[in-house]
């Protein structure tokens, strides 16, 4: 497991004090067990005894001592593997953003975002540390009863196998159906609540929240019932576990006692050997315990390689060249290892120049291009209009744009720099407002500030009034300070746009990458917002995709695509002029612009 690698030493450290720890253990009761037998025989002296009773305090301190110490280290090595585990995989995460929704659903993600991570540390605290521990003990038990005895080693060797590796696995195959079953159940919760969570307005406006909830319930009652039965299947093994640790403790007596009447130790040493056993066969049907938990660590590990293995073959795409091992780890050059310095683009000091050069591209396993042999300059300071019905190729041209997808032929370039190249400046370089910008559950401030967290509070008012919220905001009796509710529902869809068209006056992007923003707004609404666009991010790139001609008259250059390829290029006059389709077209959405 790469993680142990990494943090090697201290693990190796946590399963060496743990293992003294349980040693410390049985040996305080193995001298209690010999102190209490040789006192009641009544010594003599104290002197007699004099020597188990500091060997009993020193086990009793040292125990406690070590056991600390074993908690401290092996709780800060796992806290440093699962810190480095969620760093990767946030940064794998946040590169294959775009994207999220397509690959993986949304409940899985929070599944694995709120559940997955943190039954990780389980692993290594509950299965692989105890696990670690009671092999060894198991090893160095076997071969100290050994020395005395070969033949009752053997026996116990067999016997404590059984209680370490025989009995977990077939607990473990006893309960596997209800363990696979109440991993399905959850899973489907975590989604059936999301989509409930996202969808609540339609649930409560059609009036059927009563249908759902009751489904819920009954999704619930079914979690329950299979973790139930699976719980059952653990108080089995436990019972058996400790009927298994008394036949162990009853034959080490037996055994001490025999030894005793042939002479071969003293009466003193029976109840020693018998007390022993407690804390040695603990640290075994803890691991024992441990095992029985093993598919549901195996489904966390296998949802988290999934979202790793995705990011990997992404991160390929976008840098064929970089090891998939750098993907995410936390090194502390991270930063600038996306972009070799000399050719990093400095956004705010230059709008850089666009170039697509017989860019072609189809995604892996189709045989249809997605896009084939375009060309496009974009000066900088331009604003191009990309239009296409529904799978003409636009949002797929967004994307190699954005340096999220590698072309298979043909280059995208910044100023003469591969875009993918630049792919570490990508949140300097470009503002997306898309059809349905997000807004969090917090202030109208906090929302727009996400475009530069270190804004003052005078430049975010000063970007919602430039985006055309002033008054808006003055009729809000808490102003900036409003909550948005969930995903912006308090405002109508021209109010969300304007907050969002605020956080990218405040991000100072200099390419805006506008995804049909007006999709959905009545053509009121829509013109208002389209003049605030123009207005307000006058300067800047501005590639905007729709399926429709509304403001085509502002634009410096229009561009068609008809399956993947370039149909018709020019400005609004030049189209005019020489397309009749365009003619056609611009005639038919006339009256959507009056």
């Amino acid at each position: 497991m790469p993680p142990i690698k990494q943090q090697l030493w201290r693990f190796a450290a946590a399963a060496f004090t743990g293992t003294l720890a349980v040693s410390c253990a049985g040996a305080l009761l193995f001298t209690s067990g010999y102190l209490i037998s040789r006192s009641s025989l009544q010594p003599e002296n104290v002197l007699m005894v004099y020597v188990p009773i500091v060997l009993v305090r020193a086990f009793g301190f040292g125990k406690a001592a070590i056991q600390y110490a074993e908690r401290l280290i092996s709780h800060d090595t796992v806290l440093r593997i699962l810190s480095r585990m969620r760093i990767r995989l946030y940064r794998i995460l946040e590169l294959q953003a775009l994207h999220l929704r397509s690959r993986f659903r949304t409940g899985d993600l929070l599944g694995l975002l709120a559940e997955d991570i943190e039954k990780l540390q389980h692993v290594y605290l509950r299965l692989v540390l105890p696990a670690v521990t009671a092999v060894l003990l198991y090893a160095a038990g076997i071969a100290a009863l050994g020395r005395m005895d070969g033949t009752f080693a053997l026996l116990m060797a067999l016997y404590c196998g059984f209680l370490l590796f025989a009995l977990p696995v077939f607990a473990l195959f006893v309960s596997r159906k209800w363990r696979k079953r109440y991993m399905m159940e959850r899973s489907m919760a975590y989604q059936e609540l999301t989509d409930a969570v996202f969808g609540m307005s339609d649930w409560l406006l059609s009036g059927r929240s009563g249908q759902f909830l009751a489904d819920f319930h009954e999704r619930q009652k079914s979690m329950a019932e299979a973790e139930k039965r699976m719980r059952r299947a653990e108080w089995r093994l436990q019972w058996l576990s400790q009927c298994a640790v008394s036949g162990a403790v009853i034959l080490l007596a037996l055994w001490a006692g025999r030894r005793s009447l042939n002479g071969a130790m003293e009466a003193e040493w029976i109840a020693a050997f018998a007390l022993v056993a407690f804390p040695l066969l603990d640290a075994l049907v803890r691991a024992g315990e441990a095992v029985i938990r093993t598919p549901d660590y195996r489904g966390s590990l296998e949802r988290l390689e999934q979202v790793e293995a995705a990011g990997i073959r992404h991160i390929r795409q976008i840098r064929p060249s970089a090891p998939p091992e750098t993907a995410g780890a936390p090194t502390a050059n991270a930063s600038t290892a996306d972009a070799p310095a000399d050719k990093t683009i400095h956004p705010l000091e230059n709008v850089p120049d666009l170039l697509l050069d017989r860019v072609s591209f189809r995604y892996p396993g189709s045989e249809e291009w997605s896009l084939r042999d375009v060309t496009l300059r974009v000066p900088k300071g331009s604003a191009v209009a990309v239009i296409g019905r529904s799978g003409a190729g636009k949002t797929t041209l967004l994307h190699l744009i954005q340096g999220e997808l590698v072309p298979v032929s043909g280059t995208v370039t910044l100023n003469g720099v591969p875009v993918r190249e630049a792919a570490g400046e990508a949140s300097r370089l470009f503002a997306v407002l898309n059809q349905q910008p997000y807004l969090f559950d917090t202030t109208i401030s906090n929302n727009i500030r996400l475009g530069r967290p270190g804004a003052a509070d005078e430049e975010v008012r000063e970007a919602a009034e430039r985006a055309g919220l002033g008054r808006l905001i003055s009729s809000l009796p808490d102003g900036l300070e409003t909550r948005v509710r969930e995903a912006g529902d308090r405002f109508s869809g021209g109010e969300r746009q304007r907050i969002a068209l605020a956080r990218i006056l405040l991000q100072n992007c200099p390419i805006v990458l506008l995804d049909e923003p007006t999709v959905g707004l009545d053509p009121v609404t829509e013109r208002e917002l389209m003049d605030t666009i123009f207005e307000t991010l006058q300067g800047r790139t501005l590639i905007w995709i729709t399926h429709h001609l509304s403001g085509m008259e502002r634009m410096d250059q229009i561009v068609f695509m008809d399956r993947g390829r370039i149909a018709m290029q020019g400005t609004h006059e030049q189209l005019l002029k020489n397309s009749e389709r365009y003619r056609q077209l611009y005639a038919l959405d006339r009256p959507r612009l009056h």
